[in-house]
């Protein structure tokens, strides 16, 4: 077992347990994730009794993506019984690659008698009885008490081995249901999984029904299939581990559209690139949530283990832009992000990636152009108004006020009772001081519509304060400052009201608050009203 010294001063072997353990520990709160997997995988050798190395070489192993490492670990936690949920998930996994049947089946019993995704079950299941030679789809009971999470994911896998069996009849009315629940990125991954084993079996022609047409998500698929050049027969058809992937995929990306999930879809998604290394989606999606979860290096690489040249290829791409630009190649992934853009076909997703990954770099006349071109698909009854406060934002940070005004107008008409944009609308005139009546209506219905918004409650304030409505503004700015305590405009904008209303000794406190968090001319404005008070020349814009 780990042992620590047996005397305070004693020397540590540089070759012991204890020293590895212990650069990983330090590798390990430096990020360095790569370098934390080879310490824990070198204590692990030195000291395999070790349950503390153990632990934290399991958790590492999955995030890197090293299986032979989290099979270890996992295999000595086991024999333990502190396996960790997710550990059970993996260890199905394993069972389904190796056509281990018997012991994939009993996992599943546990993973269902332990709780935490047990909804899977019925998914598994079904897997294993393909890979036994049987059909029996999943089916979901009303009685099942996760049945409702279920439900999610149940008409994939009804959809994919129905086709497996040729049986059309039941596959297409269970591959649109579940296309009606997906969108964006994984909607379109969906669309050419489905088109992928349609054209395995044969069903060349309602495949490329599943990929619409002009397209460039769908372009390298659509041509593929129209040539005849694709997978074909049984070998192309997904077997239990395949599938086992894809339902593992489709929860990580759904665990972490909540931030506090990044991390276990993270993993979860680690654990599909194990089931199926050669499955494209999970490594879209284990790229998307290493990024998000602060390793976009091993995002880049996860990203470029999808060919740009096959059918997967246009949603590799848009991973690895983001990717690429976490990592600090903004340039590289600007660059990317041109190339996917001027694709035959592109969508307004990758125009508006451009957009802000320019506007991220001050280039707000090239993301004006960007989100323009964002639109040119639609009508104006189907314009998104997303798309044209994306432009009118880009305008006038890029000083163009006049047709940024024309543009957020637009937008407040298409929805006129959307927040963001009024509250956008509204705070861009009280900022230059123009209409300030009206601005200030439109800050009142922004605030109406969605009170617990600390950036709101304070564009309402300002605006009240600018108005001379001091007393009406104090406790506006109150409450935004609760909101958002560690916003320095928001407590600026506090600090200006509190010294007008009389409160100076509470308004040098709300600047204090904001310079904690404010730079460059920011901060320097807010020492000088600290030392010398609110002056005209030192009040916030």
């Amino acid at each position: 077992m780990l042992a620590m010294p047996a005397a305070a001063g004693a020397a540590v072997d540089p070759d012991s347990a204890l020293h590895a353990y212990a650069r990983a520990r330090l590798a390990d709160g430096d990020g360095a994730l790569q370098a934390a997997v080879a310490s824990y995988r070198a204590a692990m050798t030195l000291d395999p009794d070790s349950i503390a190395i153990a632990r934290r070489s399991f958790a590492q192993a999955l995030e890197s993506g090293d299986e032979a490492l989290a099979l270890r670990a996992a295999a000595m936690l086991e024999a333990q019984a502190m396996l960790p949920r997710d550990g059970t998930l993996l260890r199905i996994g394993e069972a389904l690659e190796h056509r281990d049947w018997a012991s994939a089946g009993q996992l599943t019993d546990r993973m269902e008698e332990e709780g935490n995704f047990a909804f899977l079950a019925p998914m598994i299941r079904s897997w294993i009885a393909q890979g036994e030679g049987r059909a029996a789809p999943p089916v979901i009971a009303d009685k099942d008490p996760f049945a409702s999470l279920a439900r999610r994911y149940v008409d994939e896998h009804v959809a994919l081995q129905a086709i497996g069996r040729g049986d059309l009849a039941a596959a297409l009315p269970a591959a649109r249901r579940a296309l009606a629940l997906r969108g964006g990125g994984d909607g379109a991954a969906l669309r050419l999984s489905f088109a992928g084993q349609l054209a395995a079996r044969g069903y060349r022609d309602e495949a490329l029904a599943m990929l619409p047409e002009g397209a460039a998500d769908f372009a390298a698929a659509r041509s593929d299939l129209k040539r005849g050049k694709y997978p074909k027969g049984k070998r192309a058809l997904l077997n239990p581990a395949q599938g086992y992937a894809r339902l593992l995929s489709r929860l990580a990306a759904d665990i972490a559209t909540d931030q506090g999930g990044v991390t276990l879809g993270m993993r979860l998604a680690r654990i599909a690139t194990f089931a199926d290394p050669e499955s494209a989606e999970a490594h879209i999606i284990a790229a998307r949530l290493l990024t998000a979860a602060g390793y976009p290096a091993f995002g880049v690489a996860e990203a470029q283990k999808v060919a740009a040249d096959r059918w997967y290829g246009a949603l590799g791409q848009a991973e690895l832009v983001v990717a690429m630009a976490e990592a600090g190649d903004r340039p590289g992934a600007i660059a990317l992000a041109r190339t996917l853009a001027q694709m035959p076909g592109a969508d307004a997703a990758r125009h508006v990636q451009l957009g802000r990954l320019l506007a991220d770099q001050k280039d707000f006349d090239g993301a004006a152009t960007a989100f323009r071109a964002a639109q040119a698909g639609y009508t104006p009854d189907t314009m998104p108004w997303s798309l044209l406060l994306f432009e009118g934002s880009a305008l006038e940070q890029g000083e163009h006020w006049d047709e940024a005004r024309a543009v957020l107008e637009k937008a407040a008409k298409l929805a006129p009772n959307e927040p963001v944009i009024l509250n956008y609308l509204g705070y861009a005139q009280i900022e230059r001081r123009q209409n300030v009546d009206e601005a200030l209506a439109l800050l009142q219905r922004a605030s109406a519509l969605k009170p617990q918004d600390a950036s709101i409650t304070d564009s309402l304030g300002w605006a009240q304060y600018v108005t001379g409505n001091v007393g009406a503004a104090v406790p506006v700015l109150e409450r935004a400052a609760a909101g958002a305590p560690d916003d320095p405009t928001v407590n600026e904008h506090l600090g200006d009201a509190l010294w007008s209303a009389g409160r100076r000794y509470e308004a040098r406190y709300a600047w204090n608050a904001a310079a904690i968090f404010a730079e460059g001319d920011v901060a320097e404005r807010l020492a000088a009203k600290t030392r010398e008070g609110l002056k005209p020349e030192y009040a916030a814009p």
